[in-house]
């Protein structure tokens, strides 16, 4: 479930929908939260799914730390990606705000702890990466890491 204080709204052409805070989100506060509501998929089901669902479960879901697709059934699932995004996923089925949220800003996650499949290009930013890639999460849980504890004392 996806903190109340937010909203579904067109961003561009090229981007979509993201998810906007409607309200300032301090440093610390629990921006997502894994629910009863949000579907679990193991790969066997999403392969045998007609092709118009996988596209859909390949667009709008991530891969928990079984190799299942989830897929949340509020407008979490427009958080887009960035490499400096301002939520971090935890291993508790939550996500974070790692610095303070304000009111118009995109919520945003880095896809790379996301288990993605396959490597992809997204839009270009201030960033020494270029890739979301299979293996980020290998590559930079300790950066991740260090973030999370700086705002898990803030926690509320």
């Amino acid at each position: 479930m996806i903190h109340p204080d937010t909203k579904l709204a067109y961003i561009n052409e090229f981007i979509g929908h993201g998810v906007i805070a409607t309200k300032l989100i301090p440093a610390g506060t629990i921006t997502w939260v894994l629910d009863d509501l949000d579907m679990e998929f193991s790969p066997t089901h999403v392969r045998n799914m007609p092709e118009q669902q996988r596209k859909f479960i390949d667009i709008y879901s991530y891969r928990n730390f079984k190799g299942n697709y989830i897929l949340c059934w509020d407008h979490s699932r427009f958080v887009n990606h960035s490499f400096n995004s301002n939520c971090l996923s935890t291993a508790y089925n939550c996500e974070v705000a790692i610095r303070n949220i304000y009111p118009g800003e995109q919520l945003t996650d880095d896809y790379g702890y996301l288990n993605v499949e396959s490597s992809f290009k997204p839009i270009a930013e201030d960033s020494a990466r270029d890739l979301v890639k299979p293996d980020d999460l290998l590559n930079f849980h300790e950066e991740w890491d260090g973030k999370l504890k700086v705002v898990f004392p803030l926690i509320n």
